[in-house]
């Protein structure tokens, strides 16, 4: 775990909800700001991903992620979160929809930033031969998310899944049994 008065500072805990635009400035800024100590965390693990929740409020959660080559997602919306991630290192694809749009897809280099609604679904890979390593932030926390068999396979709509407010012992609680 990250132990940074800044990261503590950033989430701020009194804040509910956050905006996409919120959520990619937050990520931007701490994949920015404190990338000496998110290195020094950051593992890999080649039997599945590899995460590392750095901060929970009742509004916001943070993660680090790791991606080998060949390791992704599978198509999924986010149940009503809406969500960001900035990629710390290396490069991943990304194939993404919005319901009855068409399925489009980009390349998100170290720096690139984005932050999305939640009506939004992806899928995100490493196809390349480095490993990559990205910042995630959802709000609101721990909403479950939708797989999909394929994009192709997104609703007209993506409505919001019932959202649970619960403490945030449960919620820690949960993020550590599921990850992002």
């Amino acid at each position: 775990m990250l132990d940074s008065q800044l990261l503590r500072d950033v989430i701020h805990p009194s804040r509910d909800l956050w905006t996409p635009r919120e959520l990619r400035d937050l990520t931007s800024f701490v994949a920015s700001e404190l990338t000496t100590g998110l290195l020094q965390i950051l593992d890999y693990s080649p039997e599945r991903r590899w995460w590392a929740r750095l901060g929970l409020t009742e509004g916001v959660e943070l993660w680090l992620l790791s991606w080998l080559p060949g390791q992704g997602t599978e198509p999924h919306d986010h149940g009503g979160s809406a969500g960001s991630f900035t990629v710390l290192t290396g490069r991943l694809r990304e194939d993404y929809r919005y319901p009855a749009g068409p399925i489009r897809s980009a390349v998100r280099d170290t720096g690139d930033a984005l932050g999305f609604g939640s009506g939004r679904a992806h899928q995100v890979l490493n196809p390349f031969e480095a490993p990559a390593a990205t910042v995630h932030a959802y709000s609101p926390p721990l909403v479950p998310t939708r797989e999909y068999a394929s994009l192709h396979d997104i609703p007209d709509s993506i409505p919001p899944l019932p959202a649970q407010r619960l403490p945030l012992a449960e919620l820690r609680r949960r993020a550590d049994l599921e990850g992002p």
